[in-house]
């Protein structure tokens, strides 16, 4: 295995595709046939639940769901219900933290840090709320963290707002928090930079924040050392209801 760690574009992938690929490469990582590995992907349009999330955080119904296109996948990851879409940014780190302390805590600021100096190298100043994970930019966020540590191998990751359609927000309690907002670089700055501009400085704050030493990989090496990943995990009791139906 390459004694550097490891960044993967994917493009446009479909949830539950990339959340296999999580799922198989963190089992990789655990038995070291797999280093440390950053997936970079977007998303077509998909409100994913975390294990605090209950479908009354979404607010649209069926029928508007369904005309919408939109996916509606309960997950095992932390946190609430947030979006996934076109124009977002979305890392999924896979990483074992015994590198960072074996500190769930830490790690999350890590990840919030590696969001402030991206948005920072766009002239955008970004900050923490206490009390609530992400990137905040007064009382929007700019971008969401939602993470699952098993074995002390991290999965899900961030989803940086570049400048993905902020109205499938309306369709959802984001994070359930009804008294924030929702932000993005495009908003923020009046015209949103280029994909590849940001998933460049993204990779190069997650080598800043991390001390990773990344190297470029194509989806076909990364997606070879996964193992046959685990069965989707079931749904938790809080995520059941109405999303079945949809």
């Amino acid at each position: 295995m390459s004694a550097t760690d490891a960044v993967a574009w994917l493009g446009r992938v479909d949830y539950r595709e990339a959340w296999a690929l999580q799922r198989g490469l963190a089992e990789a990582r655990r038995q070291g046939l797999a280093p440390d590995t950053i997936l970079l992907v977007e998303h077509p349009p998909t409100f994913t639940l975390g294990r605090r999330g209950t479908p009354d955080h979404i607010l649209m119904d069926a029928d508007s769901l369904r005309r919408s296109a939109v996916a509606v996948v309960p997950i095992d990851r932390g946190g609430d219900i947030t979006y996934h879409g076109p124009g977002q940014l979305v890392a999924y780190p896979i990483l074992h933290l015994a590198r960072w302390g074996s500190d769930i805590s830490h790690y999350v600021r890590l990840l919030e840090e590696v969001g402030i100096h991206t948005a920072a190298a766009f002239g955008v100043t970004a900050g923490r709320q206490p009390g609530h994970a992400g990137v905040w930019v007064g009382n929007d966020k700019l971008m969401a963290i939602g993470v699952r540590v098993s074995r002390w191998v991290a999965t899900h990751g961030l989803a940086l707002n570049v400048a993905p359609d902020l109205s499938y927000f309306a369709g959802i309690i984001p994070c359930g928090l009804t008294d924030r907002g929702v932000t993005s670089l495009e908003c923020l700055l009046g015209a949103a930079p280029a994909m590849a501009e940001t998933r460049a400085e993204l990779v190069t704050a997650f080598g800043d924040v991390f001390g990773l030493r990344l190297t470029e990989h194509t989806a076909a090496t990364v997606a070879g050392w996964a193992l046959p990943a685990p069965p989707e995990p079931a749904p938790s009791a809080g995520q059941l209801g109405r999303v079945h139906a949809l």
